[in-house]
């Protein structure tokens, strides 16, 4: 059963051109390899039957302590390349932020993180067989590295991908050793990338935004400490969302719990839950399942939530 996202908007008027459409939200997998290859390979092949417009994978594409070769950088994008329709991609922290681990072998992670711009983020085109022109931050001269972070809009709704990731964002407290550069030179660039977003959709009277992250920024077990990764982009959310007036939708992994909530409040009373604004989180690692969600522009709350389910998977 679909689950509708309790907002309504008032005072936006439904465009005569939009339309109903669904699009597929995965992530932190294939996780435990090679052993997950199969059942990644299964839920590909069940998201293709059920033909979504596009599909958006949230990050993580091994475990932490998986090595962080090429050769399994390649492997999951010929993965990539088996969905039929388009497959956006945004990083996650197992990709590079946790590669010095001794098991992930010992790289260095900025190093890593070139590697991966440069494999999976070759142009400005989806994965799959039917490929997605997006929009890269790349093509703005200050943020030309940020070839990861892309949008693109779809039945007048924006859509993008922001890269922040777990391991506290690659924060360091009380760093000694400069590794904090990355962080803060990456949060230029998405908080950038956040205002170019929703100022583009308010501008052009979108429906809605989507924002697709591989972070967990709401896990209330992680110690107070882990939050200093993300309190700027949280705030930056908290306002953007109360200046859009619509809804706006966040998909993240991570945590590898399917979670549907309203995390947010309002940061004029810090009381009151910001209505508009939904975080999805997607299954992951052990539950190598799909997250399929509905655009419905007739309905006020515009998104519905349906888990994509391979029984046995």
């Amino acid at each position: 059963m679909a689950t509708p996202l309790a907002h309504a908007t008032q005072g936006h008027p439904t465009p005569p051109a939009a339309r109903t459409f669904d699009f597929v939200a995965l992530g932190d997998m294939p996780y435990t390899l090679p052993a997950d290859y199969g059942r990644f390979e299964k839920l590909i092949g069940a998201i293709n039957q059920q033909r979504p417009t596009f599909s958006v994978h949230v990050g993580d594409i091994k475990s932490g302590s998986t090595l962080c070769t090429e050769e399994m950088y390649r492997k999951v994008l010929t993965e990539f390349q088996t969905f039929e329709q388009p497959l956006v991609y945004t990083p996650g922290d197992n990709e590079w932020t946790d590669c010095g681990r001794p098991k992930a072998g010992n790289y260095d992670p900025e190093e890593r993180l070139a590697v991966v711009r440069k494999m999976f983020f070759p142009d400005h085109n989806s994965f799959g067989k039917a490929k997605l022109a997006l929009t890269s931050q790349a093509l703005t001269p200050a943020f030309a590295a940020y070839v990861e972070n892309n949008r693109w809009t779809t039945g007048n709704v924006a859509f993008a991908t922001v890269h922040l990731v777990g391991s506290n964002n690659n924060f360091v407290p009380n760093d000694a050793k400069g590794q904090n550069r990355e962080f803060y030179e990456r949060q230029k660039a998405n908080l950038a990338w956040l205002d170019a977003v929703f100022a583009e959709a308010a501008a052009q009277h979108r429906l809605g935004v989507v924002l697709f992250t591989q972070a967990d920024m709401f896990n209330p077990a992680k110690d107070a400490r882990d939050a200093d990764g993300f309190t700027e982009i949280v705030a930056a959310l908290s306002r953007l969302t109360v200046a859009f007036g619509r809804p706006v939708l966040l998909v993240n992994g991570d945590s590898h719990r399917f979670i549907l909530d309203k995390p947010l409040l309002n940061p004029a009373s810090r009381k009151q839950v910001l209505q508009n604004f939904t975080r999805l989180q997607v299954p992951g690692e052990a539950d190598v399942q799909a997250v399929r969600i509905t655009v419905d522009p007739s309905q006020p709350a515009l998104f519905s939530v349906q888990e994509l389910v391979v029984p046995g998977n």
